[in-house]
């Protein structure tokens, strides 16, 4: 009985966690190493963004759809979070705001890096 709290708070710590960083990877592209959400396609930046704001909705969503965050998750270190209009969460790195490129097929695909030059795959 005297481990059960010890373990109850491990449980919880772990639960913690879970939900503190984005799920994220290092994936090797042919543009080199890019930053990639865990289904492992490559996550970009929009240098019409500012720091802490998108400003991608609508038809931009569609095609570059934003790196949603959980309601319970919480930033940590170089990934914070932006509020979207509709309330939702983004996850963002380094204030920036992170989306996915719909003509990206697989993972290693880095398609959008470049695209009218105003996105860039995100880097480690």
């Amino acid at each position: 009985m005297r481990f059960l709290p010890l373990a109850t708070a491990f449980s919880i710590v772990a639960a913690a966690s879970a939900f503190a960083a984005p799920p994220v990877q290092t994936v090797d592209t042919d543009k080199g190493k890019v930053i990639a959400g865990e289904n492992g396609m490559t996550l970009y930046t929009y240098k019409k963004d500012e720091k802490g704001e998108s400003y991608c909705y609508d038809k931009c969503a569609t095609n570059w759809p934003p790196y949603l965050a959980d309601a319970s998750a919480n930033a940590e270190g170089e990934y914070t979070l932006v509020e979207r209009k509709d309330g939702k969460k983004q996850w963002a790195l380094k204030g920036m705001p992170l989306y996915f490129w719909i003509k990206d097929a697989k993972k290693g695909d880095a398609t959008g890096d470049g695209v009218g030059k105003v996105w860039d795959a995100a880097r480690p």
